[in-house]
């Protein structure tokens, strides 16, 4: 009897030793889509796990933009963060690949492309100790602006939001004759209020949480980029954990990052609704001037790629990718 009392009490002593709390950011609020399904999945995982691990949430952005995150996961201060893919850059260039501007004309070519690429993206987080189970559509972004934009020459002179660090979106800029602003995306909505910037590049549903809606008036239709977000977690962190529990946290997590992503979708198409109901003009561009803007993103492309911003196997890779499917 007394054997068996101290092999339960080293049986539970041993998996205490092993628990784990991830403690994870996200600018995301509280009560969000993302929110409520990462709460969902952290306490599926704590009952999966038998408590072995848990996960401590901070929303709101109360741990900083991803740059702060990024510095505080260095430090160990933070296990992991909800992070958009230009955020983790600095970490993996690769990462802003579908990112080129102009790049993508419909959601269809987004989905056949994340079904040829997502993995290989994936992998090049993991060789950089960053494990990711899934990416998140934020969206596909578009021109939205003060003034009226159809054309190359309504785009000369502007001055267009950059979010901090994002190189594409620079060099696309400047490609454009614009005026490149870098901002924390934080300080974007007194931007637009002061006139220190009277274009933004944003997803309808991202225009409308962060209240941009309010100041623009015009939003281009063609599509400009495309934007997700990833639940990223540190490499080390995670592979301290048994197997068991690491099929566990995967399986839990991929399973509620892939439904989050197919509501962003579904809420973006809302967003699109609402923006032409709050008086948002949409306006289109001619097929001229859209075949005059990508002329000048092959040059940008080539400039990213020989800066080592992009692989150019990848980009070849993407490329190859999209005229298969235009050719279907």
């Amino acid at each position: 009897m007394k054997h068996f009392f101290y092999l339960c009490l080293l049986f539970f002593i041993s998996n205490y030793a092993e628990a784990v709390t991830f403690k994870i950011a996200s600018l995301s609020p509280e009560g969000s889509y993302w929110m409520e399904g990462i709460r969902t999945a952290s306490k599926e995982i704590e009952i999966q796990t038998n408590g072995r691990v848990k996960f401590k949430l901070y929303p709101g952005g109360v741990m900083g933009d991803d740059k702060s995150v990024l510095k505080k996961m260095r430090f160990k201060q933070l296990n992991g963060a909800a992070l958009t893919n230009s955020g983790l850059s600095s970490i993996y260039s690769d990462i802003q690949l579908y990112n080129l501007v102009l790049k993508f004309r419909s959601l269809e070519e987004i989905d056949y492309i994340r079904r040829k690429m997502d993995a290989k993206l994936n992998q090049g987080l993991a060789e950089k100790g960053i494990i990711s189970f899934g990416f998140v559509e934020i969206g596909m972004t578009y021109l939205m602006s003060t003034k009226p934009i159809r054309n190359l020459a309504d785009m000369k002179g502007q001055k267009a939001w950059a979010p901090e660090n994002n190189k594409i979106a620079i060099a696309a800029q400047k490609a454009f004759s614009v005026a490149p602003i870098p901002l924390p995306i934080r300080d974007v909505l007194m931007g637009l209020q002061t006139g220190m910037v009277n274009v933004v590049a944003s997803s309808p549903m991202g225009a409308l949480a962060l209240q941009w809606h309010t100041k623009i008036k015009y939003l281009t239709t063609l599509p400009l980029s495309y934007v997700f977000g990833i639940l990223a977690l540190n490499k080390k962190d995670f592979e301290k954990l048994s197997q068991e529990d690491q099929i566990a946290v995967k399986t839990i997590l991929t399973k509620v990052l892939a439904d989050i992503n197919q509501h962003s979708r579904e809420d973006n198409h809302k967003a699109s609704i609402a923006l032409k109901k709050q008086g948002i003009e949409f306006i289109d561009s001619t097929p001229d001037a859209a075949k005059e803007l990508r002329e000048l993103m092959k040059d940008t492309e080539k400039q990213l790629i020989n800066s080592g911003e992009l692989s150019e196997s990848l980009v070849k890779e993407l490329n190859q990718h999209l005229s298969d499917f235009r050719g279907q």
